[in-house]
């Protein structure tokens, strides 16, 4: 049922016009001035107005203009005497969709009303249209278009409507928060915030800080209040990737806020609403962490509400030449470089490999290949990924300076696993652990991977 709100301080003409209306079906409100009128727009959200022209405090065209930049897409019809046909003439150059003069013809100004608001219907369906073909085609462009993304495009499509919590798995690199911001752009809260946090990124000592926020004066060093993920994403949506590196108490406090819909900063003593849709994405199989203990059994099962598993990079592999060709199109404008296309037989070596690091480590190879190529088209030469030859590593491998290119954030640790041996790995892991002190949540940032990988190939390398 549709929503009008009546904006005139002729209190028997909307008296009329209420009646008239809600016989017909409609819902109404009704203002008596601008103050009052933009109001009521706010809270209110109408799908049509009726605004006189002549009104105390701000007139009709003026209110026009306020509104029409709240909500460019509002139909509105003005009310006029017959003298003020000019000034009504001028509303509909300034976005108004039609006017009735007084006295009206009921039949005639429902009529009006029935038109503006299937046309506002019609303009409203060819926008979700325009933005889905546009969001299909950034996600192709992105994941590419093989049967098993077709699948879980079409799980995106039907969860995203409603309001489920979601955990995405997937390997590293799969597109686990690309999924995510589809998501949300395919949501009912897509005007609102999405806000993506790595809680593989997160020290365990600001977790709580940096997800609840906190108030002026909590601790030592809080010189003024800070809003945290949760109230950021307030009418969002709130991404948590990689959740299983979330200590257990902030698991705790997650499946309360899940569960209450209320959140306390730190330092205060008040409680404070929210409404956020979760997505969670893990590495991991989340069912494996439940049964080991490291995660929480009752907050999986609240976040999982629907479960979207991403394939692996070689299992689609029909998807990589659209990504290579996207990937050079974006690295030959970043790059600077007149990089057109892909030879043949480099892109057969592209399609050959195992790609262990998924879409993230084809789209670094892809960019470095643009970096090297010196014609129009990227040549087998240039596509380093082959792991070369323990012979070889002495001479290719310098510890310190792929250190270093790590450091700087150049270099991830599956692209050395990619390149390199196990043993070369192991050397890796353990200068950096050295560097850190051995601080574990550090060199997982450092390397680009979760603390969880780290430990298992701590295990795997029998690292103490």
């Amino acid at each position: 049922m549709e929503n009008i709100l009546i904006i005139d301080d002729n209190r028997n003409l909307q008296m009329i016009l209420k009646n008239l209306l809600q016989d017909a079906g409609y819902m109404t409100n009704a203002a008596y001035n601008g103050e009052q009128a933009i109001r009521k727009f706010k809270m209110q959200n109408p799908d049509l107005l009726l605004l006189d022209i002549r009104l105390p405090q701000k007139n009709g065209i003026e209110l026009l203009e306020i509104f029409k930049v709240q909500n460019k897409n509002i139909p509105i019809i003005m009310i006029t005497a017959f003298g003020d046909i000019k000034t009504a003439v001028k509303a509909m150059k300034l976005g108004a969709f039609d006017y009735v003069t007084k006295p009206f013809i009921n039949e005639e100004l429902l009529l009006m009303i029935r038109k503006a608001l299937d046309n506002s219907a019609l303009q409203n369906e060819v926008k979700i249209l325009r933005r889905k073909l546009y969001n299909q085609e950034q996600i192709n462009k992105k994941m590419g278009n093989s049967p098993a993304i077709t699948k879980v495009l079409r799980q995106v499509d039907l969860v995203a409507k409603t309001n489920m919590s979601i955990i995405i798995e997937g390997k590293s690199g799969t597109g686990k928060e690309v999924i995510a911001n589809l998501i949300h752009n395919e949501s009912p809260r897509r005007e609102n915030n999405f806000v993506p946090v790595d809680c593989g990124a997160l020290p365990s000592a600001l977790v709580e800080s940096e997800l609840f926020g906190y108030k002026k004066g909590a601790f030592t060093g809080a010189a003024q209040n800070k809003k945290g993920k949760f109230e950021i994403a307030d009418q969002g949506t709130l991404f948590l990737d990689e959740i299983t590196n979330l200590p257990l108490s902030a698991q705790a406090k997650l499946l309360r806020v899940l569960q209450e819909k209320v959140i306390q900063k730190i330092g205060s003593n008040k409680p404070h609403k929210i409404d956020v849709r979760f997505i969670a994405a893990s590495n991991l199989d989340l069912k494996r962490s439940v049964e080991k203990g490291d995660f929480r059994n009752d907050l999986y099962h609240r976040l999982n509400e629907f479960t979207i598993q991403l394939p692996h990079l070689k299992e689609r592999k029909e998807d990589i030449p659209v990504l290579v060709s996207e990937f050079i199109a974006q690295s030959a404008q970043e790059l600077k470089k007149n990089i057109l296309g892909i030879n043949e037989a480099a892109l057969n070596k592209i399609l050959k490999y195992e790609w262990p690091g998924n879409v993230r480590e084809l789209k670094h190879i892809i960019k470095r290949a643009v970096l090297l190529e010196n014609t129009k088209t990227i040549q087998p030469q240039n596509v380093l990924f082959d792991k070369v030859s323990s012979a070889q590593e002495n001479k290719f491998f310098d510890l310190d300076d792929y250190y270093q290119q790590i450091l700087q954030g150049e270099l991830k640790l599956f692209e050395v696993s990619a390149k390199f041996s196990e043993k070369v790995e192991r050397k890796l892991i353990k200068k950096i652990l050295h560097e850190t002190k051995y601080n574990k949540a550090k060199t997982a940032r450092i390397l680009g991977i979760d603390r969880n990988t780290l430990y298992t190939k701590m295990e795997k390398f029998k690292i103490e």
